[in-house]
């Protein structure tokens, strides 16, 4: 059995993955950072489908806890195959009205921590030679997005991030992509004003917001056999939002 660890998984778009995950037959460790009841609720959906599944704590920002994390995931389920990049948090203010600490605090949630997960999974994949890592980026990282500088960079910094560690670790058959979702409905996007939420909509062709399951179908495949030969892409999952010629 391959195992996957799903950072942010309790909810939204990392539950719909883990859950997404389990029902191929992955071992899922379902990280959480302060949400610890809705991990166990996803935990339970998936044994309760026959999947296999723990919940795992872990501040992703602190190195010692990001490393305690992959070797707890694997001495309780096994060998990793699979890491989903998808924790992350979302604060929106101007930029001249962003203070520093809360430009770093983003950037430490949203690719710091990415950077961290990389850095402890790298090895351990290269030396079985086979494996995946797909960072959940946003369509902010390639348009911008209005009062979400932090947000907006921290997402561009992932492609970055991806694409490099796709050439590092190429020739060790281990793939690194990225996910770039549109407007989704979660509970990060529940509070948009509805003026706002209107003009999103408009400007999707598909006149409709996305569903997490919508990502967590891109993210099956790029963890399966059939995208073994897939690697420094950029997948956006946005309903056209961001189509480029």
């Amino acid at each position: 059995m391959k195992i996957a660890l799903v950072t942010g998984a309790a909810k939204g778009i990392g539950r719909a993955i883990a859950v997404a995950l389990a029902r191929d037959g992955f071992g899922v460790a379902v990280h959480y950072r302060s949400s610890q009841t809705q991990a166990e609720s996803a935990v339970a959906e998936i044994r309760a489908a026959g999947g296999c599944a723990e919940a795992f704590q872990a501040e992703l920002t602190d190195p010692a806890q990001v490393d305690a994390l992959v070797k707890a995931v694997e001495q309780r389920l096994g060998p990793l195959h699979t890491l989903v990049s998808n924790a992350g948090i979302l604060k929106g203010n101007l930029i001249a009205l962003t203070s520093f600490a809360e430009w770093r605090e983003v950037l430490a949630a949203n690719l710091d921590a990415a950077f961290l997960l990389t850095k402890a999974v790298a090895r351990p994949l290269a030396r079985r030679r086979e494996g995946r890592i797909i960072y959940i980026s946003s369509d902010a990282g390639l348009l911008g997005d209005l009062m979400r500088a932090a947000y907006s960079a921290s997402k561009a910094g992932l492609l970055g991030l991806s694409k490099t560690a796709a050439r590092e670790l190429a020739n060790s058959r281990v793939t690194v992509n990225a996910i770039a979702p549109g407007i989704v409905a979660t509970d990060m996007t529940a509070d948009i004003p509805e003026s706002r939420r209107a003009k999103q909509m408009a400007a999707i062709p598909m006149e409709r917001l996305g569903a997490p399951e919508d990502v967590a179908g891109v993210a099956r495949f790029l963890a399966s056999d059939e995208a073994a030969w897939i690697t420094g892409q950029v997948l956006c999952v946005d309903g056209g939002l961001c189509m480029r010629a």
